[in-house]
């Protein structure tokens, strides 16, 4: 059977499940009025204390807008809070992203209408300039309640537009892995076509700052411990690839691959574990942007090895509004399209959460709402 005749099967059979599984999550009252629904957690959290829950709508007060959500992605910070391990407050909304549409508009609002296609902001305080405490709080999902849910009533000032090449799911992975990567290549360093960048696995920040780095013309090293999933990512523009299980030496092969001078940015997500690798990679005047932890929470950091090379540690937590504006035009200039592992349905959220914890998937895993 032709390639082609198979992958429109499977998108068929991936459609019904969807369709089927949404009938758990919409149905009439006895008024003829759709029930909304959303995901609760049950504190102290855990996968089985996700439920369903009924939601009342809200109308929209001043400076505010009601949002039809149609997509969610999945990041490691959702994980962190439905698993309890970010403690969040009992019947918490979870899940930080968000894109939908406006169903209604509050007196006072001017930047969206009725129809508009509209992005969340994981840090809908920081409007721009330099992190500030009081601009990383309010965070959807875990200060507040997320986009678990049906329908959102919330600020105008917590979306912005959705990129006009993208459908809600693909838009959906932007606003804390898309952000993510993009500070890291873009705001926090001073990256120039030629660059080299190290991407550690396939994960969805991994991916899209693999997929941006080749946007600008940067030269990209990809490591994974799956050969498989490293072919994947040389299809993506990886110029060299390395499986860690088999190279312990990663770092200094990495080095190596870039003709002895270094890699000038490594997108962190390991954490602790991976940092002296990713030290003996780095370039004189390098910068390593941590954006993740996987590895554990603390650890020995080769301070020596980081001052000789006049290197950077730059912490990071995904961006600020000015900085998703910027990114948004990027994706529509170039016409980027993130990648998209597999699709769930909001009553399938617990099972989507499941899948990541498996590491099988490559890119970004959405819920369709």
């Amino acid at each position: 059977m032709p390639i082609q005749i198979l992958l429109s099967i499977e998108s068929l059979a991936e459609r019904s499940r969807l369709w089927a599984a949404s009938l758990y999550t919409a149905r009439s009252d006895t008024n003829g009025k759709l029930a909304m629904h959303a995901m609760k957690l049950t504190a102290p959290g855990g996968l089985d204390q996700l439920h369903l829950a009924e939601i009342e709508p809200r109308a929209p007060g001043f400076g505010e807008i009601q949002v039809e959500m149609k997509a969610t992605s999945l990041n490691f910070h959702d994980y962190a809070v439905v698993t309890g391990l970010i403690p969040a407050d009992d019947g918490r909304i979870p899940m930080s992203d968000g894109a939908g549409v406006v169903t209604a508009v509050g007196e006072g609002v001017t930047t969206f209408a009725e129809g508009d296609r509209v992005l969340s902001y994981f840090f809908p305080n920081w409007a721009g300039g330099r992190p500030t405490l009081p601009n990383l709080l309010g965070v959807p999902g875990d200060h507040v309640d997320g986009f678990a849910a049906q329908t959102v009533t919330m600020p105008a000032t917590a979306f912005s537009r959705m990129p006009a090449n993208l459908d809600f799911a693909a838009a959906s992975t932007l606003s804390c892995a898309g952000l993510t990567a993009w500070r890291a290549l873009v705001v926090e360093t001073a990256l120039k076509p030629g660059d080299w960048v190290l991407v550690q696995g396939s994960g969805g920040v991994s991916v899209v700052a693999l997929q941006m780095a080749r946007m600008m013309g940067c030269r990209v090293i990809a490591t994974s411990s799956s050969d498989a999933k490293l072919e994947r990512l040389g299809a993506l523009g990886a110029e060299h690839l390395i499986n860690y299980k088999t190279h312990a030496d990663w770092g200094e092969q990495a080095f190596e691959l870039t003709g002895g001078a270094g890699v000038d940015l490594v997108v962190e997500v390991g954490g602790p574990g991976n940092l002296p690798q990713s030290i003996s990679a780095l370039a004189v005047d390098g910068c390593i942007s941590l954006i993740g932890v996987l590895t554990g929470w603390s650890g020995e950091v080769p301070t020596a090895a980081l001052m000789t090379k006049n290197g950077r540690l730059s912490g990071i937590t995904v961006g600020s509004q000015v900085d998703q504006a910027n990114m948004i035009a990027a994706v529509e200039a170039h016409g980027m399209q993130p990648v998209i592992d597999k699709m769930f349905s909001l009553a399938e959220l617990a099972e989507a959460f499941r899948y990541q914890e498996s590491q099988q998937h490559f890119g970004k895993i959405c819920v369709s709402i």
